[in-house]
């Protein structure tokens, strides 16, 4: 895969450039702020970008406005967001426009090798990865007058899993039941979250994303 790494601490971008390197991947950029990450991609149009929150002057937030903006100017362009920080808001804002092709992982995930590797390779075939912990946090958020309540707790638990960026084999798996009760499952998700079939749309995403807000 052909990839962009942003992030100023000169000594992860190092070791991210290397761990990408060794495992087959072409680093196409490195880069330590956000506008130089929007113009990378821009320019190379990478398979996809893996990029830290927190970049020059503020080091707040600007990796991820940098994220979304480049997104606005290359459609689609596969995110992977990593983050010192468990921030709900963040995957909300990645995730907005119902695309897919973005991730948002944790830095001490970046250790477990095989793990962080899977995560790039499923953002960058289209796919959303969310850090086991975010969507740990999301369960704490809910609301009584949450939609996602009249989900039965099976659906709640494939949802969960399809938030963490997970194939329907692999909830298959997870939970011991078939395939087809997969399929079965997340039909009904659609259904209760009213979204209809939409060529324009990616309805997993949409799924995650009303899980994100709600």
């Amino acid at each position: 895969m052909r990839v962009i790494v942003a992030d100023d601490s000169v000594l992860l971008r190092e070791g991210l450039i290397r761990l990408l390197t060794e495992n087959g991947h072409e680093v196409l950029a490195a880069v330590g702020d956000g506008p130089s990450l929007v113009a990378a991609i821009e320019a190379h149009r990478p398979d996809v970008s893996v990029v830290d929150v927190r970049m020059p002057p503020s080091h707040t937030d600007e990796g991820l406005r940098a994220a979304v903006q480049a997104r606005h100017l290359v459609p689609g362009s596969p995110i992977l967001v990593l983050s010192q920080y468990v921030e709900v808001s963040y995957a909300d804002d990645l995730l907005a426009d119902g695309a897919g092709a973005i991730g948002y992982l944790l830095k001490d995930r970046v250790v477990a090798v095989a793990d962080f590797l899977d995560g790039v390779h499923r953002v960058a075939s289209g796919g959303t990865v969310l850090d086991p912990d975010v969507v740990a946090q999301l369960l704490v958020r809910r609301r009584r007058d949450d939609p996602l309540r009249q989900l039965t707790l099976r659906e709640q638990e494939v949802l969960a899993l399809m938030a963490e960026g997970r194939s329907n084999t692999n909830i298959a798996r997870a939970l011991v039941i078939s395939d087809g009760a997969v399929e079965k499952h997340i039909g009904s998700i659609f259904t209760k979250l009213g979204l209809p079939p939409d060529g324009a749309q990616h309805r997993r995403v949409l799924a995650v994303l009303a899980y994100l807000r709600l």
